[in-house]
Parts: structure tokens; sequence; C-alpha cells
């Protein structure tokens, strides 16, 4: 894939997500992007770790986190959690279920759609795998919300 083919995938996945941000509403952003944000770090960190160990390629050059991984964590997955926490904070149960099928959607269908497009594909994974790699940081999402609302109370 072109680099200004992939330039426009990164940019179209990241301006989506972040145009659903007003349907959101403003008191949910402020209350659930906390939250977001520290596990999109977490996600950076574990990404350098994955890269790191060849868990996946990205096809874009140069090799960057920023025109790699990064999209995916500030458009996607941080927008992602923040939708997924106004949905069913408050339900743990409903909360991993929805994360479970979200991630599923994204390890299975998706990886492999980017996979044809050139964009990504896992190399010493499984999409199994992933999806728990995936899947783990649900539960730390959960567990960071749970802190933040019983620091502000």
């Amino acid at each position: 894939m072109s680099l200004k083919k992939q330039c426009l995938i990164n940019i179209a996945m990241i301006l989506l997500t972040w145009l659903s941000l007003p349907f959101l509403g403003k008191r949910s952003i402020k209350r659930f992007l906390p939250a977001s944000i520290l596990i999109v770090l977490i996600e950076g960190i574990n990404a350098q770790f994955g890269k790191k160990r060849k868990w996946w390629f990205f096809y874009n050059k140069p090799k960057s986190y920023l025109s790699g991984e990064f999209p995916f964590n500030i458009g996607p997955h941080l927008v992602g959690s923040m939708w997924i926490l106004k949905w069913t904070y408050g339900n743990f149960k409903t909360f991993i279920l929805l994360n479970a099928i979200v991630d599923a959607i994204f390890t299975f269908p998706l990886v492999n759609f980017l996979k044809k497009l050139k964009v990504v594909r896992l190399v010493r994974l499984s999409n199994s795998k992933f999806f728990f790699y995936i899947f783990y940081k649900a539960f730390l999402l959960y567990g960071f919300q749970y802190l933040f609302e019983k620091k502000n109370k």
C-alpha cells in the first residue's frame, strides 16, 4: 500500500471516531476520558513490546509507532473505550460482554481485512492470542474507571 493511502486510512480512522465525540456528551467525555487515556498509554507501552517481539507487522514506511499503532490507539481505542464505558459502566457483566464482542470483531474480521489492504498483519500471534492481548485491557479500563469514580465521590 502506498504511503498516501496508508495516511488516508489513518486520518479517516481517527477522524471518523473523533466525529462521534459530540454525541457522547461533554459530561461523559469528562467522566470517562481519564481512564480511557490511561488505558491508551498502557496500550502504547504494550505496542512497543509487541513490535519488539514481532507480534505484528505494519506495511507502512517509515516503520514507526506514529504511523503504525498510534492511529488505532488515539482513534478507535480511545474513543471506543469512552463509548463502551458510557453504555455499560455500572454493569460489569455487560461491560465485559460488549468488550469481548467489539474485540472479537476487531481481532477476526477486521484484522483479516486490514491484512488484505496491506495495513497490518499478525506475525507471531494467532488471531486468538491477539484477542486476549487486547481483551485483558478491558479489566484494567473498568478498574481504572472504578478508581476514578471512587476518588471523585
